[in-house]
């Protein structure tokens, strides 16, 4: 665990100015969302919180909760049982890459690629990025192909990138 040292600010207006400032961690922003409650909850069950509250930089691709009511009736409620949490953990860790990639990277990525990128997760695995007109399509191991419907939202340890399917590993 790490120590945290208090420092008496000068002024208690400047270090409220300087706390509401700072951006939120990977965590702490899919918290305040809406549309994240059931990533939350399984970033939470996978013991992921720590690791996504670190430096990074992380990239997130972040199913909404829509994307994982598409999953089969069940899938959710089992996969964050404990007995799952193996499972559970591979499959988000699916979701991450290393370091903070933004929209125009992959857009950039893509055209150098020929018309796609392939991108390593921290769990090992390879997503595969394309571009359907303007919209960024990621395709996971299985095939399924996710839009990302919402993309750059900055943290102050990666980016997150709303999607509306859940990547799932051979």
């Amino acid at each position: 665990s790490t120590s945290v040292i208090a420092v008496a600010p000068a002024s208690p207006a400047l270090a409220h100015h300087k706390r509401s400032q700072a951006p939120a961690d990977l965590v702490d922003t899919a918290v305040k969302s809406k549309k994240h409650k059931t990533l939350v909850a399984a970033v939470k069950a996978a013991d992921l919180v720590d690791t996504l509250k670190s430096d990074g930089p992380f990239t997130v691709f972040a199913p909404t909760d829509t994307a994982f009511a598409t999953l089969p009736e069940g899938t959710v409620e089992s996969l964050v049982q404990p007995r799952n949490k193996s499972t559970l953990t591979n499959i988000l860790t699916y979701h991450v890459v290393a370091g903070r990639v933004r929209s125009s990277d992959l857009v950039n990525l893509i055209n150098t690629g020929g018309g796609e990128a392939t991108i390593k997760t921290v769990a090992g695995g390879t997503l595969t990025a394309r571009l359907s007109g303007s919209n960024i399509v990621i395709t996971d191991a299985k095939g399924r192909a996710t839009a990302v419907t919402k993309a750059n939202v900055t943290t102050a340890n990666g980016v997150i990138h709303f999607t509306d399917g859940v990547f799932l590993p051979a």
